[in-house]
């Protein structure tokens, strides 16, 4: 496939029990006035744009109503809730794996309750490599030779941060479907060898491969890999010329009006069918925080997914919110910013989510 044409900065630091909050910017929010109630809704900085232009319908649609959104990495996202132990009304995630694995096996101090026993997946999206006009190797890349113009010398390429950003450990996953679709091993091993000061591991048998993202993960000086704590602050790198390419999701970047590389359907965890040869790579983190969850991550089409947390502030105007997305307005928002939901979307317990839900979603997500 051809190049797609465009539509009409520090590493991270080892986690730890503190807080720490890659920015994504726009993500600060002022506190509601006096005068409203304030929904708090934290999203994967992957729906940034929607999130803003939705809360804009709902709060039209609300006007005793302050929608106060907050984006960043999808793990980020839960970590707000289950770590730092704040209230918020509307968690949505870029992979709805994450709410089982880190909502379902953790309580609330306050009421001994999961963070979480459902969630509705509702939206999916495609892996692509984006870049701009002025980026090294733009006039000659495209779907044939991408694995090859991104390992060449001097060339800088952006990952998100994959212990903070579902973005992250699925373009690992990528660049290794990439080795079978192309029939080139020692792609990903091409992307990633010797760039870390701890190495990501790459354990491979018949059929299967396991990447390991190490506790601590720091790019060497000059390696040409930048390491951001969301994807979408890889955007504004590549528009300063900072970076010359970065693997986003594809809404991403038709709404930024960027140039890219549009991977194969078996490559990009996009398409369901191919969920088979998706599933034959998984990233493992090795996180001692994560001792009482295993945190591993397989391959499969990409899949947004929202709840509501059990110490939520605000649940029923957090159900309203989710409702209010779910219908003909927040359609029409997602069509607007290139994010393709579901026809239907999904949900994991269909006898626990709220009520005013049940007539949107079908039984079928799993954990």
């Amino acid at each position: 496939m051809p190049a797609s044409p465009s539509p009409t900065p520090t590493a991270a630091s080892q986690i730890s029990s503190a807080a720490v909050t890659p920015q994504v910017s726009p993500s600060a929010t002022p506190a509601a006035p006096a005068n409203k109630t304030s929904l708090r809704v934290f999203c994967a900085g992957s729906l940034i744009n929607p999130f803003k232009d939705l809360e804009k319908k709902f709060e039209a649609a609300h006007p005793e109503v302050d929608v106060l959104t907050e984006c960043h990495g999808s793990i980020q996202v839960i970590r707000h809730v289950t770590e730092l132990h704040e209230k918020i009304d509307v968690v949505a995630t870029a992979d709805y794996a994450l709410i089982p694995m880190l909502m379902y096996t953790t309580k609330d101090e306050e009421t001994g309750n999961p963070y979480s026993d459902w969630y509705i997946r509702f939206a999916t999206n495609r892996m692509a490599l984006a870049y701009t006009p002025t980026s090294k190797g733009a006039g000659q890349i495209n779907a044939d030779n991408w694995y090859k113009v991104i390992t060449q010398p001097g060339v800088r390429v952006g990952l998100a941060d994959p212990r903070f950003d579902a973005a992250g450990y699925r373009a690992l996953m990528v660049l290794r479907l990439a080795e079978d679709y192309y029939h080139q091993p020692g792609i990903l091993k091409s992307l990633v060898d010797g760039r870390f000061t701890i190495p990501i591991s790459i354990f491979e048998e018949a059929n299967f491969t396991e990447i390991g993202v190490p506790e601590i993960l720091e790019p060497v000086p000059n390696s040409g890999i930048v390491v951001r704590g969301a994807s979408i602050e890889n955007i504004a790198l590549l528009e300063s010329g900072d970076l010359d390419y970065a693997f986003e999701y594809e809404s991403v970047i038709r709404q930024h009006g960027l140039k890219w590389v549009e991977l194969p359907d078996p490559v990009n965890l996009g398409i369901e069918k191919y969920d088979p040869q998706y599933s034959q790579v998984q990233v493992k983190m090795d996180f001692r925080r994560f001792a009482s969850v295993k945190p591993i991550f397989k391959g499969g089409q990409i899949g947004y997914a929202i709840t509501v947390p059990d110490n939520a502030p605000q649940p029923e105007l957090a159900s309203q919110f989710i409702e209010f997305m779910l219908g003909a307005d927040g359609r029409e928002v997602f069509d607007a910013n290139y994010q393709p939901m579901l026809e239907l979307p999904l949900c994991d317990q269909p006898s626990k989510i709220p009520q005013n839900l049940r007539n949107f979603c079908a039984a079928g997500a799993q954990p």
